[in-house]
């Protein structure tokens, strides 16, 4: 398992902050404290590899539970909450062309509130796939969780389930589908990103 270069460099400067913190103090056990949150960051930006499904279906984009499906707009709109104990690097849901990308100021609200999709900061992705069908998704920030990492860029082709960022402790993802979907997930399920499948195309056999 690969670790998030982030979580590389905050562990080596906590441990290098607990030496020099016994140090000054001669107290050994002062160092303690440090090392234990180096040894949680490198558990939290822990990076997995995942078998991705192949055919015409979207998958998760995060790791977490499911706290919504609902029509928004004529989409469904599927949200996942990640907790701190969740893998936190996300993928894309679907293969397709970067068509737009857009970062929407908002408050730092609980993530797993519902009112945390529209009014809470997020990062918003379209991704076209190659018949034109369009699917969005949502990095959105929370209470702990306020730094958005998208390392794409608008036009770039990406794979399902590619890496294409993460967020840090603690946060959502909303995922937007036209009725081109059919949604697999329910309210209450887990999923893990890359590898659960969140909805299949009713127009394309596989």
């Amino acid at each position: 398992m690969s670790i998030v270069a982030d979580g590389i460099r905050y562990a080596v400067g906590s441990v290098l902050g607990g030496l020099l913190a016994a140090w000054l103090t001669g107290q050994p056990l002062t160092a303690v404290p440090f090392f234990v949150f180096a040894t949680f960051c490198l558990w939290f930006f822990r990076d997995p590899e995942r078998v991705i499904p192949e055919g015409p279906v979207a998958v998760s984009p995060a790791d977490g539970k499911v706290m919504a499906v609902k029509m928004e707009e004529g989409r469904t709109r599927i949200s996942i909450f990640l907790n701190v104990f969740d893998v936190h690097v996300n993928r894309t849901p679907v293969g397709g062309k970067i068509t737009s990308v857009r970062y929407k100021r908002g408050d730092f609200l609980v993530a797993s509130k519902e009112s945390a999709s529209s009014q809470n900061e997020q990062n918003v992705v379209t991704v076209r796939l190659d018949d034109g069908v369009e699917v969005t998704f949502k990095q959105i920030a929370g209470l702990i969780a306020r730094r958005i990492v998208f390392n794409r860029a608008e036009g770039e082709t990406l794979r399902s389930g590619e890496r294409i960022g993460m967020m840090k402790f603690g946060s959502r993802m909303d995922v937007l589908l036209g009725t081109e979907w059919n949604v697999l997930v329910k309210p209450g399920e887990r999923v893990i990103a890359g590898t659960s499948l969140l909805a299949r195309r009713k127009d394309i056999a596989g």
